[in-house]
Order: C-alpha cells, then structure tokens, then sequence
C-alpha cells in the first residue's frame, strides 16, 4: 500500500491548476522544465519519500542524535538519504546553473520539500541549510569563495549552517558579541558561542560550513556593526582539509520533538573566518537565508500537519467505535458498532484539518509563485512581486506552524487516549510541530514584522496590491453561482482588514507604538485567516474549472469544494470576533501593575 502522509495528486493539481505553474515553464530562467519534467522530478521525490524517508521517522525519534567526546552522531540512514540528495540534486536544485544549479522553479522546490516533511520532517534540515548557506555564499560572496564552497555544498560532500543565536542575546541580533579580528592572510580570527545551531555537528560530511555573524574590532554598535563570515569546521587548503576541527561542539540540545535533527551548541575559540561581502552588512545578507528559512518553516510545519491529518484519517477509517444514532435519538444496541469517521464531531476535526493543511500548502505555493513571477519579470513588475513575496512572508511562516499545531492536535483527538500513546505516531508529530512556531522568528516576533513593518511597505501600496490580486481571484469565482457568497465574503473581508488598520494606523502616528503592536499576534491570526480564505477560493475556482473540463478527479475536486465551504463556515467566521479584540480601546496588556501577575 502506498505511503500516506501526503496526496501527490492534490499537489500537482496546486501546482499546475490553481497556481499555474505552466504559465513560468519553458521561459528564462526555467526553459529547461516542463509539464511532464514537473510531474516526473515530483515522482522521483515521492518515491525517495517512500522507500528512505517514511519508513524511518519513528525509528530516528526512538533513536535520536547524541553528543559525545565533543562531537554529534546522527541516525546511520542519513549517510543514504545525503548520497541520494546529491544524486537528486536536492541542494543544487534553485541554484544558477554556472554555479552548478539546475534553476529550478521555486514552487517546484517547495512542493518537493513539502512531500519529504510530510514523510519525515528530521530530514530536511540538514539539506534545506546546506542550499541556503551556499546560496549566501553563491549571492554576496567573493569568486574565491564560491570556488571553495560551492561545488562541494551543492553535492552535499559539505554541509552548511546558519550562526545566529548566542547564549546573552537569543532573538535580539543586535546584542551578539562574537568578535572577529584581522589576521595577516585576509582571514579573520573568529571567538564567541552560538547557540540552537541546526545540523552544527554530524558525522555524514567531510567538512560543515558555518555561516556566522559576528562583529569586527571597532565596528558600530547594535545591527549595524554586524559582519558576516564563513567559518569551516575544518580549515581548507586547496584540496586537503585540516584534520583537526577548529570548531568545538560544546554539545547538543536534548528536544521536545525533531529528534532526530540535532541542535548543537558551537564555540569558536581563534577559529579562522572569511569575510563575506562587505563589512558590517552581515545582517543584511543573512536576511537572505532567514527569509528562505521561514517560508521553508512554515513548510516544515504544513508537512508535519499532513502526515497528521493521514494518520487520523487511517485511524478513523478503521476505528470502530459507538452507533449512529437513530431518529428518536437512541442508539441502536443490535446495529454493530460503526466506524469513527462516521460521527460528525470526527468528520468536522478531519475537515478543520484538511482545510488547515491544503490551505497553508496553497499559500506557500503562492508564495513561491511570486518568487518565480520576479524572476521572469522587469522594472516595476519585478518590484511588485518582490514586495508582495516580502508581505507575504511572515504569514507564510506562522499560519502553517500556529495552525499547523492545533490541526495536529485535532488529529490526536480523533485517536481519543490512543493518540496521547507511544504506540501511535500522533504524539511524536505533536512533539515535532510544536518547535515550528519558535524556529526563525517566533510568532511573536513574525507578527511585529507583518504589523510593524510589512503592511506599511511602500506607504500601503503593497498592501494595496495583494488586495488587487484576491479582488481578482473573487472576481474569477463570481463565475460559478455556488461560489458567489463565499466571493462576497471575502471582498467583506478585505473590506474589514481595512477597517482595523484605518483604526491602528493613527495610534502608530501619533508614535504609540507600544500600543499599535501590543495585539500584533491577533492581527496576524485575523490576517492571515483572510489570506487563507482566499487561498481556499482560488483552490475552489480552479476545482470547478477542472470539473468543467470533465476532470476524472471529480470527486476530490469535489471535496476541494466541500473543505472551503467548511473553512469559510468554521474559520472565517472567527474574523469578526479578531477584529473586535484588535481594535478594543482596553489596554489590558499595556495598563496593570505586573505584581497582579503573582
């Protein structure tokens, strides 16, 4: 029996018919892919998934990573997973081709990536930050080192990192103190501790490549005194490498869930860096790999909600337990027992969780859309797309990951105590996901970027501009009668978010802005429901077309349908509650003595 953690033929229908990845293949950047070629590259990754990824989640829970004598061991399948990676490409796979990439399209990446969370979310870590510390290098740094690092990193020989978190600063990167001083030969001398550092240690590559922040003797205070190097594990000299590390793994952190991807703690006593791009941008560099690092969370988090979402819906489908209840409301003590999936409280958890994960994976897909659109596109398009990417962005790595947990705990209550049991994988996903909305951000954190920053880009002009795009996707299911009054509300919707910031806005100018922000985790849950809801009328439209079309998946375009009627009944319908407690004028989180606390 097929693996199920995910549904192939929901993904390639995003791909191709709500998001319309055709539209980009055969052209610039990506004139080497096509339909087919799609199809086939997703294929290959659904079999990788199936046969080395699925099969060993539970096994590198059971059997996670470990220190020892100042070095981490990681679960032995990772040696086949990295060769098969390399013989994939999964490294090379956005990178430009005289760099040795394959210039993939960035919705194809993600919808990759998307089917290996879902089959095991320990794995893509290790890969997922080799391809962005190389393409920190490939992008900002000098020929010299792409010559070095690059051909080795896209073949997964070397694996990379990103060094950002340090014991006394954690999110605040202003506050970091790892110093770097000049040495004779152009290096620098790197000294300092980072801490939380994914795959810092494992003993499958030759060389590790840290990607690490640090300031120069002399350098500004706060962000803008913050340089970027690359610092190797082991030294390199042409060809040969150093055999002793330079890098000291102090230790790894024991975790709730994700046991299987190490976290390391790393101190760097003299170790030689190489400066990369300028001094004192290192921030802005690094925004780089942090950015692709929260789309690829927020990914993370919508795998991990599907091979939930598939386990309980197993679980459901076998379960039997209780009888349907008769018309005067008694049970039926001669029917046998009827399957769980039968009771409509089950039904509505399975829907909740189905509508959160096709939901998120179509925004992330939209997303990646608009990276490919920039691309292809010049001038003022190129701009447009880049900010509506950047707007979208901190929802992308927090919808997935706030939600993507209560759909996972819906799950776990479709299997009542069973799922609270180690015999089922339920509660090992619960355990993973729950690190999703703390990597790369915190929701806290994400929600001050989207309110405090993202939706006032260029004045309100890109905010302007997303609404331009759902104005047109209403727009394109007023075309079908049973979607009219979910297109109304949405536009009512669109209509609210308005409201909300016309209310907001002018505390920010009058530089309230502890005010402003204080309920900027509200503000995101009631943003991004509307982005979601949007998402699920697109996917609504494009089903309706397709059955037009006399599609032979009639009955999941169906139930594409069905999961957006129940997100706009379920979900939507929370907005207006949002919205209220966004623009109530009590200050209850501002305004009390933090003794009450006691």
């Amino acid at each position: 029996m097929e693996s199920q953690y995910t549904n192939l033929d929901t993904i390639k229908f995003f791909l191709h018919e709500v998001h319309q990845i055709d539209s980009c293949l055969g052209k610039g950047r990506f004139a080497a892919y096509d339909s087919a070629s799609v199809d086939m590259f997703l294929d290959s990754i659904k079999t990788l998934s199936d046969n080395e990824l699925f099969p060993y989640i539970k096994e590198m829970d059971e059997k996670p990573s470990f220190y020892k004598d100042g070095a981490i061991t990681i679960h032995p399948q990772f040696e086949k997973i990295f060769q098969q990676a390399k013989e994939l490409g999964l490294v090379a796979t956005i990178f430009n081709e005289e760099d040795g990439g394959l210039q993939m399209p960035n919705a194809l990446f993600h919808a990759a990536y998307y089917i290996m969370e879902a089959a095991n979310n320990h794995v893509t870590g290790y890969i997922g930050l080799t391809a962005g510390s190389a393409n920190l290098i490939a992008t900002f740094g000098s020929q010299t080192l792409k010559d070095i690092y690059l051909p080795k990193m896209l073949d997964m020989e070397w694996t990379g990192t990103m060094c950002l978190t340090e014991p006394q600063a954690g999110s605040s990167l202003s506050d970091i103190t790892t110093s770097a001083s000049a040495n004779s030969n152009g290096s620098y001398k790197i000294n300092g501790q980072k801490i939380f550092i994914s795959s810092g240690d494992h003993q499958f590559a030759s060389n590790i490549i840290h990607l690490v922040l640090a300031r120069i003797e002399g350098a500004p205070e706060g962000t803008k005194g913050v340089s970027l190097f690359v610092v190797p594990k082991h030294k390199v000299n042409g060809d040969q490498l150093a055999e002793k590390s330079q890098v000291i793994v102090a230790g790894e952190f024991e975790k709730l869930g994700q046991r299987g991807y190490c976290t390391s703690h790393l101190v760097f006593e003299e170790a030689e860096g190489w400066l990369v791009g300028e001094e004192n941008h290192g921030l802005m560099y690094m925004f780089q790999m942090m950015n692709e690092a929260r789309v690829a969370t927020g990914r993370m988090g919508a795998g991990i909600a599907s091979a939930a979402y598939y386990a309980s819906l197993q679980y459901a489908r076998e379960r039997p337990q209780g009888r349907k209840l008769t018309s005067t409301g008694d049970k039926d003590l001669a029917q046998d027992q009827t399957l769980i999936i039968n009771h409509p409280d089950v039904k509505r958890m399975l829907l909740h969780q189905k509508s959160i994960v096709e939901g998120s994976l179509s925004l992330i897909l939209q997303a990646s859309q608009y990276l490919d659109a920039e691309h292809l596109a010049e001038g003022e398009e190129k701009e447009r797309y880049n900010l509506l990417l950047e707007l979208l962005t901190p929802i992308v790595k927090t919808y997935p990951s706030e939600k993507g947990l209560e759909s996972v705990s819906q799950g776990l209550q479709v299997l009542g105590g069973y799922g609270f049991c180690m015999d089922f994988i339920l509660q090992q996903y619960y355990r993973d996901i729950r690190i999703i909305s703390i990597y790369e951000g915190t929701t806290g954190i994400q929600s001050l970027d989207l309110l405090g920053r993202k939706v006032g880009l260029k004045h309100g002009k890109v905010l302007a501009w997303l609404g331009e795009e759902i104005q047109t996707d209403i727009k394109a299911a007023y075309a079908y009668e049973d979607l009219q009054p979910y297109g109304k509300t949405l536009g009512e919707n669109l209509h609210l978010v308005q409201q909300v910031l016309g209310q907001l806005i002018p505390i920010a100018k009058t530089g309230d802005f502890e005010r402003y922000l204080s309920d900027a985790t509200i503000f995101m849950d009631f943003f991004g429901t509307v982005v979601i809801g949007w998402q699920w009328l697109k996917i609504a439209t494009a089903s309706h077309k397709a059955i037009g079309g006399n599609s032979s998946q009639k009955v999941m375009l169906e139930g594409k349908i069905h999961t957006m009627k129940f997100f706009y009944k379920y979900e939507m319908s929370r907005t207006k509650g949002l919205a209220k407690t966004i623009t109530d004028e009590l200050k209850l989180t501002l305004d009390f003595d933090l003794e009450m606390l006691d």
